[in-house]
């Protein structure tokens, strides 16, 4: 997985959470190991506050309910 398939990644998940009301302001590709030899660049997810913690730990919850 190169830098470019790495940030389409982000993307998704970015989109993918803001679906779901979640916005992780900090998300990114992490850059040190973005800019490294590492074949899979880390993803920050960064920090968020309490409210984006309950609504993630809500949609996580849920998405076990149907397991």
């Amino acid at each position: 997985m190169d830098a470019a398939s790495t940030e389409e990644v982000v993307a998704q998940l970015q989109a993918a959470l803001e679906g779901v009301g979640i916005v992780l302001p900090s998300l990114r590709v992490d850059p040190v190991t973005g800019a490294s030899e590492e074949p899979f660049a880390l993803v920050a997810l960064g920090r968020c506050n309490v409210r984006t913690a309950v609504r993630l730990a809500e949609v996580l919850g849920g998405l076990g309910e149907g397991s």
